[in-house]
């Protein structure tokens, strides 16, 4: 049976895992440790509370707080009473957020009192005082400001709401209805609100988990942000789905979660190269026992076969995997396979996973030959049924054939597996031939002297544009500009090498840590 005919809801998984793990541990949260039959019962109680707040069917309801053990039992309770989740980027200000809350109709807000020193709602409250969804507002952590429910108090004011009509309200969830609206990160443009249903969720979920051999004998840390399909569905929901304890991790530090992982006995870890590359840097990492982990999978276009290496020998995974997925398309379209050989792992995203098309096409719109790049296309189950309230939007991504076109570009190589290459706009053109930063990346990171890289296109007098590398150098070497454009020309075709290189101590990432190129274009200036 399919994991969404199983399932059919988000909230009914946490019912069924009740009863088939019962007291073993579901969630450790610090100090806070949840089994399974004490999940469910906070579940309930979060429905009554959000039932007697008035949440419905269809009602959307704004959720921002870090990854924390009341982030998923306040995202079952709006959902278990019908309502649609609308998960909110912590790190946005008070501007961007209420953007978002307008532009879904949010009637409600659920958010940290403070976290790394922001007060969610109180900032809210400052920038947009008629906010709709201020008018419901509950604060996860923290003391409740003026007209805001306390935490304790969302729960409590369920008293009057019997459990059977919590019940009842989760049995009323169809797979087909929307359990979430997942607005893009919104670094080009306004950003835009992706509806996804219950059933997409675990039906791409409950099959990813299978195949990457999730088991109620796991630990899971998960350190991606629960605002976003990797921590939110590939993490907490996939693992509960089967009886895998979850470890929540607010805020991303190596040493904590070295720490973390032997204490708790970690045995899956997922997330962006960036969390592994840190992990075998530190230099306390041998002092920590990391023998428990098991499992891997990290995304993005960039993963050396050598960071492949180094997980397995000195971070001790067995299986490292990486995957390839858009929020469009519920964050999951390909996916490498258990077996599979490390340079396929490195060099490809995998293959399609079951019962979704991918296609590479020209400008025109017809397929290219395997080999050979286009745009990445889309077509199955796992395809938002469109952006929220915005028909033009929608339109301009989806052909009416159902082909989701991402914007990404990539190529499919003989047996299937998608190697992404680029975003569509990041492509620069140097002198007339087409240059990718990511491919320029992978390839520069075969540097040893170079520990993270990105590559931006920069206009040039004769060529149109060359690319500016900003390196972020290895620890201990010395190394120059001349060096490392000399190691280029012998890696890689001319036209792919960069002119220019930048030595930063860092590179700035939104809180998915994906690469902000614009921040870096603007920094040139300071060269």
């Amino acid at each position: 049976m399919r994991h969404d005919q199983e399932f059919r809801s988000i909230p009914n998984v946490i019912r069924i895992a009740a009863r088939r793990f019962g007291d073993a541990p579901a969630i450790v949260d610090g100090a806070v440790r949840l089994t399974f039959r004490e999940l469910e019962e906070r579940m309930v109680q979060a429905v009554r509370g959000a039932l007697a707040l008035g949440i419905g069917p269809g009602d959307r309801v704004g959720l921002c707080a870090p990854n924390c053990v009341e982030w998923i039992v306040a995202a079952l309770g709006i959902q278990g009473a019908g309502g649609v989740l609308v998960p909110l980027n912590t790190r946005f200000k008070a501007r961007e957020t209420s953007y978002i809350l307008r532009r879904s109709g949010a009637r409600a807000l659920f958010a940290a009192a403070s976290f790394l020193g922001t007060d969610y709602i109180g900032d809210l409250r400052r920038e947009d005082p008629g906010l709709p969804a201020l008018a419901t507002a509950v604060s996860l952590l923290g003391p409740p400001g003026a007209a805001t429910l306390g935490w304790q108090d969302f729960l409590d004011a369920g008293a009057g709401t019997p459990p059977p009509a919590a019940h009842a309200s989760i049995d009323r969830i169809a797979p087909d209805d929307l359990s979430d609206v997942m607005f893009t990160s919104g670094t080009t443009g306004h950003p835009k609100g992706v509806q996804l249903t219950h059933g997409q969720s675990l039906r791409a979920y409950g099959w990813m988990s299978t195949e990457y051999t999730f088991d109620a004998s796991d630990t899971f840390l998960v350190i991606p942000p629960f605002f976003h399909c990797f921590g939110y569905k590939a993490g907490w929901l996939a693992s509960l789905m089967h009886g895998v304890t979850v470890v929540p991790m607010a805020v991303f530090d190596a040493e904590r979660a070295l720490r973390v992982i032997a204490d708790e006995r970690v045995s899956i870890l997922l997330g962006p190269p960036t969390i592994f590359h840190d992990l075998l840097g530190h230099p306390g990492r041998p002092a920590y026992d990391l023998s428990s982990l098991r499992v891997s999978m990290t995304g993005g276009t960039t993963v050396p076969e050598a960071l492949i290496r180094a997980m397995k020998k000195e971070l001790t995974f067995d299986i490292v995997l990486s995957a390839y997925g858009l929020t469009e398309s519920s964050a999951l379209v390909t996916s490498t396979r258990v077996g599979d050989p490390e340079e396929t792992v490195a060099r490809t995203t995998g293959r399609a996973v079951p019962d979704v098309e991918v296609r590479i096409a020209d400008d025109d719109g017809r397929d290219v030959a395997p080999g050979q790049d286009g745009e990445i296309l889309v077509r199955g189950y796992n395809v938002t049924r469109g952006y929220w309230d915005d028909p033009e939007a929608t339109a301009a991504v989806i052909d009416p054939e159902g082909w989701l076109h991402t914007g990404d570009l990539g190529r499919l190589d003989a047996d299937g597996n998608l190697a992404v290459v680029d975003r569509k706009k990041e492509m620069f053109i140097v002198g007339g031939f087409n240059a990718y930063p990511a491919e320029i990346e992978k390839l520069l990171l075969g540097c040893a002297a170079i520990a993270q890289v990105a590559v931006v296109g920069v206009p040039d007098e004769r060529l149109g544009e060359v690319g500016c590398a900003f390196v972020v150098p290895t620890p201990g070497a010395d190394t120059t500009e001349r060096e490392i454009i000399a190691w280029a020309r012998e890696h890689m075709a001319n036209f792919k090498v960069p002119r220019r290189v930048r030595f930063v101590d860092g590179l700035p990432r939104n809180a998915s840590q994906k690469i902000l190129k614009h921040e870096l274009r603007a920094r040139l200036g300071e060269f």
